[in-house]
């Protein structure tokens, strides 16, 4: 079966539209155009609808897909369903299993190691290579936003005197920090490293353990660290710029393993147990 690309960015455009709605349009637009007429069309709309639902986490990782229920859901045969899975197989996003079918993939340490490691090679030259530049008012103006929105959830959260974000608010934080560091990769000029690290930074968000609510000391690091990595880019500070960026990166990653080696600890406790009462093992996903 032939395979085309859709742009990484309609499923970008799930997570950071709360945060940038001046590329709300055209991401649309972009959805759109990435959907072709004629007979492959309900199996590209079957591909976006899943593809959608991995995002937004609705298919969480682990989670099992039924055909007849996204064939019922779209509307259509059970055929368009089945290529779009073995699309979302070939690129990753799912894998075959023999008792389950399709199932959402489950990343592993190593895997959430070396995911970090390359977006942090990647994306570190690439803001080093914007801070080179001079920065443009707009740019400016849209960074800073996105970098205050973090306060502006930090007060929401404090006025209503709970400990950390709700999910909600969580989805807010990751829209501003992806759309963050997307901005900053737009203005290195390099489409190919910013699909590479945009394609990497939502595996990462998508299939690792997902995080529960930041508190305010957590909120108050992520804003100081994006103001100082806007502030060097804004002076035309590369080396600064580079090293904010890597010392950023490496704090999310040890987060994301940590988090990792908590849940694993805790399922290899229950999985113990388990088999000691001689109880069945439910699958259950991060």
């Amino acid at each position: 079966m032939k395979h085309e690309y859709t742009p990484i960015v309609f499923i970008l455009s799930t997570l950071f539209f709360d945060c940038i709605p001046v590329y709300t349009t055209a991401m649309k637009r972009t959805a759109e155009t990435a959907r072709p007429s004629g007979p492959d069309s309900m199996r590209s709309k079957a591909y976006l609808h899943i593809q959608r639902k991995i995002a937004t986490g609705e298919l969480s990782a682990g989670g099992a897909l039924s055909e007849l229920a996204l064939a019922k859901e779209l509307g259509s045969s059970r055929t368009p369903i089945r290529e779009a899975i073995g699309q979302l197989v070939a690129e990753g996003f799912l894998e075959q299993t023999p008792n389950r079918g399709a199932v959402v993939i489950q990343l592993t340490r190593q895997d959430i190691l070396e995911l970090y490691e390359l977006r942090e090679a990647l994306e570190v030259y690439a803001v080093g290579k914007a801070a080179r530049e001079p920065l443009r008012a707009w740019e400016l103006e849209r960074l800073q936003g996105l970098a205050d929105e973090i306060l502006a959830l930090k007060a929401e959260m404090e006025k209503s005197r709970a400990d950390a974000l709700d999910p909600k608010q969580m989805h807010r934080l990751m829209s501003c920090d992806l759309g963050f560091h997307t901005l900053l990769m737009r203005m290195a000029g390099n489409a190919r490293i910013l699909k590479v690290v945009n394609e990497t930074r939502l595996l990462i968000r998508i299939f690792a353990i997902r995080r529960t609510g930041h508190r305010a000391i957590e909120l108050d690091q992520i804003h100081r660290q994006h103001r100082e990595i806007l502030q060097a880019v804004a002076d035309r500070q590369p080396e600064r710029a580079m090293q904010l960026i890597s010392d950023h990166i490496q704090v999310s990653r040890r987060e994301r393993l940590d988090a990792f080696d908590h849940w694993d600890g805790e399922n290899s406790l229950r999985r113990t147990a388990l088999e000691f009462f001689d109880l069945p093992l439910i699958a259950e996903s991060r």
